[in-house]
């Protein structure tokens, strides 16, 4: 192969810059089934890195749960969710209902799959479908192939036994929320069985209404004068 090209000039333009831009390139050019292709190939493109960090994460939480222990895994994860939150998943400027329930979205839209969004007098629920981190790497077979599942019910798995260690973040980030601010600006729900049936998320718009099973579930007591 040495002195022959393998690509042209033009296929290397082509190859050059992000997907995005060339999408919205397309778009602005008028050409809209260029711009749906485009769109399609960004999403596989990020898709690939967004599996491929969360199994790469994974197997490192499976490797310190194996070799050091449930309470070193707890420690692992708050160290890394604190530094995270200093730097990429930071708390919403705003703190009103309306822009903390807006800025979880924009997060779990990030998992690109599908949400649903509810409202009643009491909440909103944001339920995916399926869960784009956690269900994803069960429904990806990660577990088979050789990620751990925390034994011992724990205040970092809601208590239930076998939970899949991804999905750990989950209970960690309830925990310092909690120890952080006094109470949970809001909670997760689960199905009985990890991984069978919709995970979502529940923001309160009376934090007095969290039930208090959120709490005993992560170790914690209910404050007994949440505020509005």
């Amino acid at each position: 192969m040495a002195g022959k090209r393998i690509f042209t000039d033009q296929e290397l333009k082509e190859m050059s810059g992000t997907t995005l831009d060339k999408a919205l390139q397309a778009i602005d050019a008028g050409d809209k089934e260029k711009a749906k292709k485009l769109a399609i190939q960004a999403q596989k493109e990020y898709q690939h890195l967004h599996d491929g960090y969360f199994i790469w994460v994974s197997g490192l939480l499976s490797y310190i749960y194996k070799n050091h222990g449930i309470d070193c895994l707890e420690e692992a994860e708050k160290f890394a969710h604190t530094i995270e939150a200093k730097v990429v998943f930071k708390p919403p400027e705003k703190k009103d209902f309306k822009s903390v329930a807006e800025h979880r979205l924009k997060g779990l839209k990030g998992h690109m799959e599908p949400v649903t969004i509810e409202e009643d007098d009491e909440k909103i629920v944001m339920t995916m479908h399926p869960c784009g981190s956690g269900e994803r790497i069960i429904k990806m077979g990660g577990y088979e192939a050789g990620l751990a599942r925390v034994k011992e019910a724990h205040n970092i798995t809601w208590q239930h036994k076998d939970f899949p260690i991804y999905c750990c973040h989950c209970p960690i980030g309830e925990i310092l929320t909690y120890e952080r601010t006094g109470d949970l600006v809001g909670v997760k729900f689960e199905p009985e069985e990890i991984g069978k049936g919709r995970c979502g998320f529940v923001n309160y718009k009376n934090p007095a209404d969290i039930p208090e099973k959120y709490y005993k579930r992560i170790g914690k007591k209910k404050p007994t004068a949440s505020k509005k």
